[in-house]
């Protein structure tokens, strides 16, 4: 749920992996691996993520709407 939640916020905003991943100081391979959800994201990423997509935490993980 969280992999398709963090693909579809990054594409609203035209990022690719990379830009992405810069952005929140990550690789794109670990983008990438979040958006497959081979890599669970720990809690300072689901923070960072929350933030710059100024979304909840609950949110991204599936929790609410």
């Amino acid at each position: 749920m969280y992999g398709q939640k963090i693909k579809e916020l990054r594409q609203e905003k035209g990022l690719t992996q990379a830009q992405l991943a810069e952005k929140i100081s990550t690789t794109a391979s670990t983008i990438g691996k979040y958006e497959r959800e081979e890599l669970q994201p720990n809690v300072d990423m689901i923070i960072s993520l929350s933030k710059f997509f100024g979304v909840s935490a609950d949110y991204l993980l599936g929790l609410e709407n």
